[in-house]
């Protein structure tokens, strides 16, 4: 009897390990059953630890749930976990699982993006497209100018930038990093604050969707410069821009009898159900295919859907899944490729804060300056700058594709990490300052969703 309990121990302490064959890497590779394992047991340890941390955000620092998401994937990498146990962070998240880890994240960020396209207002966005394309501009214009000023003493620091980048590639790629907004980020944020039927929040939404679309396309433009070849670039703005034209033009036609059908059963059938998400996954195909993003695939196809029942049994039917079992993986994967002890000195700490700085000045002021030039007040501008300011782990992908591409190095990556973690928290509590309180005391503004998608 004791030697089957110490097999049986003995076995279940090897539950985590892997059983397949030997690799070139190691001594066993990892089986279709111990991906499913680990798969199983990584989710439910991300979703209690978003639950439990965004809890916590809420009540302790008055942050929405989604910058508790953000802060938890970190935590369960190697920033935290990594660090305080990293034998058992290696064992929980072994580098073979990542693959699967990303695919459930690319499904639950473009599941997510397809709903807020879906409520998306084009009613506001017609009203204020003047001020939402001045924004933008701004918030385009503003971090390439920036850029072009830090880049040349970025470069004189050893280790930032890869070895023989050109002050071009450099300056492009610096300049994507500052003008994005986090774009899911974004929409979580207008969504929990109250502010999705609000013509402040569609204009937030139009114009950060509008700069990441642009800063993608740098990116495409660098890495073809770089050496990926010009069909890179060629390919990720020609097909992104086919395609959106293709579904805006025809997508609201082709479509029509999805939300007919709907209307008249009272339901929505799994038939439809179906469709909808096969339109969903072509989309999302297409736009991750060409170099873009699968969430933008996801949005542009929300954004065509027909309107009334349809879209409420969507949400009823879709989104909770999306936003409380897929989405935490998407906070996840990126917080297992950041560290933040890469900066360990003070004179990278120095550098850190100023580049902190020079992005809060581009995005912030600069859609400030814009959103009051159009007219619109100043308590409404700056809580623009404030949202615009948000860059969250967009931020953290368009990085992590720059340190895997060999762009930066993993300095300068550490310094975005920092950037994009502090202008994402501050976001929601200087928004409700500038302009959240004032204008729900004034009646313009309903309560905050506090949980609402939690």
């Amino acid at each position: 009897m004791s030697d089957l309990i110490a097999r049986t121990i003995a076995t279940a302490a090897d539950i985590l390990s892997a059983h397949g064959p030997a690799t070139a890497g190691a001594p066993h590779g990892f089986t279709p059953g111990d991906f499913s394992v680990h798969f199983f047991l990584q989710l439910a340890v991300i979703v209690l630890t978003c639950r439990v941390v965004g809890w916590l955000g809420q009540k302790l620092l008055r942050q929405p749930q989604v910058v508790g998401e953000m802060i938890a994937g970190v935590v369960l990498g190697p920033s935290l976990l990594g660090l305080l146990f990293p034998d058992f962070q290696a064992a929980l998240f072994p580098k073979e699982t990542k693959n699967v880890l990303y695919v459930g994240a690319q499904l639950g960020v473009g599941l997510y993006m397809f709903m807020v396209g879906a409520t998306f207002d084009a009613g506001h966005f017609k009203a204020k497209a003047k001020s939402a394309m001045s924004v933008s501009f701004a918030g385009i214009v503003a971090p390439f100018l920036i850029a072009t000023l830090i880049t040349p003493f970025l470069l004189k620091v050893p280790g930032l930038f890869a070895v023989g980048i050109s002050r071009a590639n450099a300056t492009l790629f610096m300049g994507a990093c500052i003008a994005l907004t986090a774009f899911p980020m974004l929409a979580r944020i207008i969504n929990e604050r109250g502010l999705a039927k609000t013509s402040l929040g569609t204009l937030s939404l139009t114009a950060g969707a509008f700069d990441d679309a642009v800063s993608w396309c740098v990116l495409a433009l660098v890495l073809a410069t770089f050496g990926g070849g010009p069909g890179v670039a060629v390919l990720a703005i020609g097909g992104g821009l086919a395609w959106a034209a293709f579904v805006t033009l025809l997508g609201p036609r082709i479509l029509a009898p999805l939300g007919r059908m709907v209307e008249r059963d009272g339901h929505m059938s799994t038939h439809v159900l179906a469709l909808v998400i096969l339109a969903f996954c072509v989309s999302a195909f297409l736009m991750d295919a060409v170099g873009i993003h699968a969430i933008f695939g996801g949005f542009i196809l929300g954004v065509v859907m027909p309107r009334g029942l349809l879209v409420e049994e969507l949400k009823k039917k879709v989104e909770p899944i999306a936003v409380v079992l897929l989405l935490p993986m998407f906070f996840t994967y990126s917080g297992l490729n950041t560290r933040m002890d890469m900066v360990n000195s003070p004179q990278l700490l120095l550098i850190a804060l100023g580049v902190l700085a020079a992005s809060v000045l581009a995005k912030w002021g600069a859609c400030y300056v814009a959103a009051r030039l159009t007219g619109e007040s100043h308590s409404t501008a700056m809580g623009i700058g404030a949202l615009m300011n948000s860059r969250g782990l967009m931020e953290l992908i368009i990085i992590n594709i720059g340190l895997q591409k060999g762009v930066i190095g993993p300095t300068l990556f550490s310094m975005l990490v920092l950037m994009a973690i502090v202008t994402t928290v501050m976001a929601s509590p200087l928004f409700e300052v500038v302009y959240g309180r004032k204008a729900r005391a004034a009646g313009e503004l309903g309560a905050a969703a506090e949980g609402a998608t939690a």
